[in-house]
């Protein structure tokens, strides 16, 4: 038989795991599929509050039950330690010793191949078979010229599978559960998450002490964003007390103004037909800039927060004419918070103590600038704030 090795972490299985399943069954013509979930992944550290190995496990039945030629596999689940491939593969070949075994992984697991645990062993268990993650054309040259170098340097089988692929990830539909938007989950594995409470599904979100909502909030974003985030959060309620709004409030703004940030594009677009939200031309040819809109939608529909810090949230990145004190700070927070590194903003470090309104021009005609280097279209809402609070600054300096 023909048998491909199919393994992750798989936290949840989605539609483009079984997408990949039913593309490498097809492309690579298998007899069968092994599914394998991971107990221990070596790779990465699961999420604090992710299901079991044995509750992952129960969730690729109901996402890959479908899909002829597929089987779960519990061989990872038993087995104690670390789930490494090589040892996985090893147990596989005395277990099918005549048949052809080729792993499956995809484009990013495949250019970090040689880190991996006995690489050169792993080639003398089973086959390689690379499939597409994305439509990068950079990445797969990147895979063709990996591949060529396997098979002239160790004699590896390499098959490159040129397969439809759908561009989600399981972090991404863990966000999108928690944000009550679920997307690419097979109706079955829905359900068993809905009914477990897995991926913060079952908690309640709204009026959490601020401990819990930075726990929660940092646990959403991607890792090189949190600094940032936890920067802003610091920064607005120090401005707080400067310019006399409450710090509390401020700091739950700047620890929620960037929460839907790590969404993609496509996700972006997916939570606004979720919340029913409307969209200029130029924000639906322009879908990561929604992250302050959806963001905003998401600080009062999941975390329950007053119309104060969705205000701030969803002008964070615009800024508009006649800010609120709330949504100056946060504007400004997040233009400077100390993580921050750019010409200028060692300036508006220093005037922000001064004069708020005139930091927020300066940010403004900073940000507008750019935009306009960068010959992209300017937002509607910038561009009157820009003229508001250049007045205003002008106003001033001529009394």
């Amino acid at each position: 038989m023909r048998i491909g090795v199919y393994g992750g972490s798989f936290n949840p299985p989605h539609t483009g795991h079984a997408l990949a399943a039913s593309e490498l069954i097809k492309n690579l013509n298998l007899d069968r599929l092994l599914i394998v979930p991971a107990a221990d992944p070596p790779h990465k550290t699961l999420p604090a509050g992710s299901p079991t190995p044995e509750q992952r496990l129960a969730l690729c039945r109901a996402a890959f039950g479908g899909i002829a030629g597929a089987q779960i596999c519990d061989l990872e689940i038993r087995r104690e330690g670390k789930s490494y491939t090589v040892d996985t593969l090893a147990a596989l070949r005395e277990q099918y010793p005549d048949d052809e075994l080729i792993l499956v992984m995809g484009t990013d697991m495949f250019l970090s191949f040689s880190t991996w645990r006995e690489p050169e062993r792993i080639l003398s268990l089973a086959a390689l078979a690379v499939m597409r993650r994305d439509d990068r054309t950079e990445t797969w040259e990147s895979v063709v010229r990996e591949a060529e170098r396997l098979r002239r340097e160790l004699g590896a089988k390499v098959i490159a599978v040129e397969n439809r692929c759908e561009q989600i990830s399981s972090t991404a539909v863990r966000r999108l559960l928690a944000f009550h938007a679920p997307d690419c989950l097979n109706p079955g594995a829905l359900d068993m998450i809905l009914e477990h409470g897995w991926y913060l599904t079952g908690s309640e979100l709204k009026g959490l002490p601020y401990s819990r909502l930075e726990e929660v909030s940092l646990s959403l974003h991607d890792e090189g964003r949190r600094p940032h985030v936890l920067g802003t959060a610091d920064t607005a309620a120090t401005l707080a007390e400067r310019w006399g709004a409450d710090p509390d409030t401020a700091r739950r703004a700047g620890i929620l103004h960037d929460i839907t940030k790590a969404l993609s594009g496509k996700e972006q677009l997916h939570l606004c037909r979720r919340y029913d939200m409307m969209l200029t031309t130029l924000q639906r040819e322009n879908p990561k800039l929604l992250h302050a809109k959806t963001g905003a939608v998401v600080a009062r529909e999941v975390f329950g927060e007053p119309e104060e810090i969705v205000n701030a949230i969803w002008w964070h990145t615009t800024g508009r004419a006649e800010m609120t004190l709330l949504e100056k700070i946060i504007y400004i927070a997040d233009y400077m918070e100390p993580n921050r590194r750019f010409d200028g903003v060692e300036i508006l470090r220093e005037l922000v103590w001064k004069d708020l309104d005139a930091a927020v021009f300066h940010g403004l005609d900073q940000a507008v600038a750019h935009v306009r280097k960068q010959g992209m279209p300017l937002d509607s809402d910038s561009l009157s704030a820009w003229n508001y609070y250049r007045n205003q600054t002008e106003r001033r300096l001529s009394l």
